[in-house]
């Protein structure tokens, strides 16, 4: 057999169990073509035998036809060694008569990325740029995959700039899985890099009227960089890839992608972009065709429309939802629990949660965790014990943030004993307590100024193994300062493990004092820090003006609900899409913004945070000249105050009368973009009731309410207190009643409010029978109750004593 006989060198023949009577035998009965195809079989077998024998040491190049069949088959071999196939590709390589092609190089690409030798793939690229080869697109592909999927990021953007060098024609669907991979993996820089070249090499083909041209990342690229974009609080750089997507016509966002956008815009508050979105969704689908909105859809607008506070809207948009042929799910269910909870709305969060029991979705801990969160904050303790009964009735395990918000809870209800109580109880258990429990109690024993405790609990928090947060400490150090013993904080360093977060943070104090001791030129600290903008009225038209009128939108040019299709499925989301209009330039005036935990960052923590809690202790001393300094010190530092930075100070301003100094931090919170949030309410009505303007804060909170605002127990409390005040008991009963019916518990405030307002108009008998009703309800006078059932008590008995009076001239006439 021509071609076989002399493969390996020293002149020894194969043997393949064959006869060569039985093989001629064979060639002679088959075609020419097979003969050459079973000659190619036996020679690759022979090969293959003496590769994984001795490798390339006894090929004898000039017997061999080496050509791209051959070497392929030879490199497809299961039974080969991959680093026997690397010397064999790298010993074909040197032959005079053979050159590698894209094929050989692809499966040999192939062959080193399924047996994981990463490390021989740059030699490789070496050697296909000296031979001048380049591989194909779907290779290149495969290639970018498999260093994806092991994680080798720098390797696949090293490859992608190499190949970019060889002037390959990649298509653009090759960078698709690039930039997915480098999204999830949170390296935002470099998938934007990649996006954006791809943007302009689409610009510079279609400015050079390149039909061929390079096209946009597919939408599955597109939409894993805007779900990363929008995860990392990135806004700049999302309405940037947002709008390039819009620029090019070539696109078009498919229902996932429009979802996102909706979301995302609707989490940074701009409401009318995310209606927006919505409308165009419903104008393809009836022109060409498209998918329209989904439920995933409406679920991103009713958690837009609860995260910004517009929770009655989002009722509504859950009405609509059910008879829009889409039924509702668990995630829309705890969208709604959650957002009524946070307004207070308790009501409507027992409603929505009876609806989902009813329809066969069976609440899981985090809707509880919710309406417990409600409850408590609403002051019904009685409801939310029983609602926990029964979670654990039903089988829903209880997690370590369901006893943190009932601990909580009762702390702040005037049920410390009881949260002790479930405190040690839990302790004793040894589950379900963690350093945010512990936190909790600290803090509850600094405000009884019970600090010998507290740093027992802090010592055991640490032999527990849990880390001592920044949180802690600060409540302890509050503590030290309001007894005066700093002396403590050397037992209280002994239990940190971060042992530099102490000494720093009594550090940073010491330089803050030295600071605060130099010369003050001033006659108020506050007068340059806060200048005077307007009168009152224009100050408060800052913050009842709602963000339509802000950004220049027309009230005749507004559609109202009967402008709307009538076979509309969505009568009351196109309406809403028709009212709002884009607001990206626009302040947003009501934040649902909350105090967020400190994590233990060490020397990074001190942040606003820091600065809000030193400025905190000197507010509570009254010395707001020294605090309005600190403010001072820490703006020329270049920390940016928050909502609760601009609260903290107007609160002050209002509670030692500076009643026009309290407007202007108003205007430049206006000026700082700085969101107003239920304190600022609360400020903004508080010192109105000062002034004697109940009616201007009756105003202030219709604009709020307009504005997707909500009502806590503190606004309730200061509202009737200024209504009350004012002699405006009527509305102030009204404003009572209202605070009832919408889930709210009056607490001890409420009623002792109540209660005085009523004494002092003469109004005795219903004095009393608030009384009556403030004991029926189980809620427990305080101090304040004696000093008002005591001033009550004398105008009963004057009021007798002038009956008396009158009756007597009678009998004796």
């Amino acid at each position: 057999m021509s071609g076989c006989t002399t493969v390996i060198k020293g002149g020894g023949l194969l043997s393949f169990d064959l006869s060569v009577k039985s093989v001629k035998r064979s060639i002679h009965l088959v075609p020419s073509s097979s003969s050459l195809q079973l000659e190619n079989v036996l020679l690759i077998a022979s090969v293959t035998k003496a590769l994984r024998e001795s490798g390339t040491r006894k090929l004898d190049s000039n017997s061999i036809p080496l050509s791209e069949t051959l070497v392929v088959q030879i490199l497809r071999k299961r039974s080969l060694d991959t680093f026997k196939k690397v010397e064999f590709f790298r010993w074909c390589s040197m032959r005079h008569n053979y050159k590698h092609n894209a094929c050989t190089y692809s499966e040999m690409f192939r062959t080193l990325c399924r047996s994981a030798y990463f490390d021989e793939v740059p030699n490789m690229m070496k050697s296909m740029k000296n031979d001048g080869v380049i591989v194909g697109s779907e290779t290149f592909k495969f290639l970018l995959n498999e260093f994806i999927r092991m994680g080798k990021f720098e390797f696949a953007l090293d490859i992608l700039d190499y190949m970019e060098e060889l002037g390959a024609n990649l298509n653009p669907n090759v960078y698709d899985p690039v930039v997915v991979a480098l999204a999830k993996k949170k390296k935002l820089s470099s998938a934007l890099s990649i996006f954006f070249k791809l943007l302009d090499a689409k610009s510079a083909a279609h400015e050079a009227n390149d039909a061929n041209g390079v096209s946009l990342p597919g939408s599955i690229a597109c939409n894993a960089l805007l779900v990363a974009l929008r995860k990392a609080d990135k806004r700049v750089e999302f309405n940037k890839v947002f709008d390039k997507l819009r620029e090019n016509k070539g696109f078009e966002l498919d229902t996932w992608g429009y979802n996102i956008c909706i979301h995302a815009f609707g989490c940074w508050g701009d409401l009318g972009a995310s209606f927006g979105l919505f409308n165009e969704m419903k104008e393809k689908s009836l022109s060409c065709g498209s998918a329209g909105p989904d439920l995933c859809t409406y679920n991103s607008l009713i958690h837009v429309l609860c995260l910004v506070g517009k929770v009655k809207d989002a009722l509504i948009v859950y009405e609509e939802l059910r008879v829009s042929g889409h039924e509702p799910d668990a995630f829309t269910y705890r969208i709604l629990v959650h957002g009524c909870s946070r307004s207070y709305l308790v009501n409507d969060a027992m409603k929505v949660f009876s609806e989902m029991q009813h329809n066969g979705f069976l609440p899981d801990t985090p809707v509880y965790n919710s309406l417990l969160d409600g409850m408590l904050k609403a002051g019904k303790v009685i409801e939310a014990c029983q609602l926990f009964e029964k979670m654990v009735e039903d089988g829903v395990r209880a997690s370590c943030w369901t006893y943190n918000i009932l601990i909580d809870g009762l702390c702040r209800n005037g049920r410390a004993e009881a949260a002790y109580t479930l405190f040690c109880d839990l302790k004793k258990k040894g589950k379900f307590v963690d350093a945010v429990t512990y936190s909790i109690i600290v803090l509850q024993l600094c405000r009884e100024n019970q600090l010998e405790e507290a740093l027992d609990l802090v010592e055991e928090m640490e032999e527990r193994g849990f880390v001592v947060d920044l949180v802690t400490i600060t409540s302890l150090l509050i503590g030290f300062h309001k007894q005066g013993r700093w002396d403590w904080t050397e037992r209280l360093m002994k239990h940190i493990r971060d042992g530099n977060l102490v000494s720093n943070v009594l550090k940073w104090k010491i330089d803050l004092d030295a600071l605060l001791k130099s010369q003050q030129n001033r006659r108020k600290d506050y007068m340059p820090l806060f200048p005077v903008k307007g009168d009152i009225d224009e100050i408060i038209g800052l913050i009842t003006s709602s963000d339509l009128e802000s950004c220049g939108s027309d009230e005749n040019e507004k559609s109202s609900p009967t402008e709307t299709d009538d076979w509309s499925s969505s009568p009351y989301m196109d309406y809403l899409a028709n009212q709002m209009k884009s607001t990206k330039r626009c302040s947003q005036r009501f934040s649902f913004a909350r105090g967020q935990r400190v994590d233990d960052k060490g020397v990074g923590s001190f942040d606003i945070d820091m600065v809000n809690t030193f400025l905190s202790i000197f507010l509570a001393k009254g010395k707001l000249s020294l605090a309005c300094k600190l403010f001072e010190i820490f703006r020329d530092m270049g920390v940016n105050p928050v909502s609760y930075t601009y609260n903290s100070v107007m609160s002050s301003f209002v509670k030692k009368g500076y009643l026009n100094e309290a407007w202007d931090v108003l205007g430049v919170m206006e000026e700082k973009l700085c969101p107003a949030d239920v304190a600022t309410y609360n400020m903004i009505i508080q010192g109105l009731g000062k002034m004697g303007r109940a009616d201007l804060a009756s105003s202030v909170l219709d604009k709020l309410l307009k504005q997707g605002g909500y009502l806590d127990i503190i606004m309730y409390n200061t509202l009737i207190n200024a209504l009350g005040k004012a002699g405006r008991i009527d509305e102030s009963v009204k404003l009572f009643e209202q605070m009832k019916s919408s889930g709210i518990n009056p607490d001890v405030v409420t009623y002792n409010t109540m209660i005085e307002v009523h004494s002092k108009a003469g109004r005795l008998k219903d004095a009393y029978n608030f009384l009556k009703m403030m004991l029926d309800a189980g809620c427990l006078p305080n101090h304040v109750t004696d000093t008002t059932l005591d001033f009550l008590a004398k105008e009963i008995d004057k009021q007798r004593y002038e009956k008396a009076s009158i009756v007597r001239p009678k009998d004796d006439s």
